[in-house]
């Protein structure tokens, strides 16, 4: 028989899982690629994680490409509570941390503490973005939504009024995961510029 303290257990990790279905309800500003509508969150976050499992070979350092796709799939669940912060909104930014840390305490704080603790840490680990594999991790979550912008003319860029030096200067720490990647993000931003999807702004955006 069940004892009341394995039901408690289970009944805390069930609530965990039903509560972050509420991700698929938070909608970002990139758009899919086929136009018909935004993307929400658990989407990208399902998406960026499949990166790290492909794209791992990249990397400036050999990568745990298992770790950091468990954190690109985690490292979106506080925007149940604080909602989607746009890259390039200065203003909403001021008080991202603040917010994001106290969505974590609730969000990870249903689960029973012995789960919680490793699911917040690693939450921790990409927000600080100081180790190999989180730097790698923080590198493809940049990189995903220039690619969205390129594949769909620009379309989350021109409605935010968004510039070509504004996403080279928020990018450029892709560098600090891939260096590879940084290069490649730098042809997307040329492309993007040189079809008309990304307004090129008077300031050089240098090498």
């Amino acid at each position: 028989m069940t004892s009341p303290t394995s039901l408690d257990r289970l009944d805390a990790q069930i609530r965990f899982i039903l509560e972050i279905d509420k991700l698929k309800a938070v909608l970002r500003q990139s758009w899919l690629l086929d136009g018909e509508r935004r993307e929400n969150s658990a989407e990208h976050s399902w998406h960026v994680a499949m990166m790290a499992l492909v794209l791992a070979e990249h990397a400036n350092a050999p990568v745990d490409a298992t770790r950091a796709a468990m954190m690109l799939m985690l490292h979106d669940v506080v925007e149940i509570d604080a909602g989607d912060t746009f890259a390039y909104d200065v203003a909403a930014h001021a008080d991202k941390a603040e917010r994001e840390g106290a969505a974590a305490d609730r969000i990870f704080g249903l689960l029973p503490a012995d789960t919680a603790a490793p699911l917040r840490a690693l939450w921790d680990e990409f927000e600080a973005a100081e180790t190999i594999d989180a730097r790698f991790a923080n590198a493809l979550d940049r990189l995903m939504p220039m690619l969205h912008n390129l594949h769909t003319e620009g379309r989350a860029w021109q409605a935010n009024g968004v510039t070509a030096d504004k996403v080279f200067a928020r990018n450029q720490v892709i560098a600090a995961g891939s260096v590879r990647l940084w290069e490649y993000a730098k042809t997307v931003i040329d492309a993007a510029v040189a079809k008309g999807y990304l307004p090129q702004a008077p300031s050089s955006l240098g090498d």
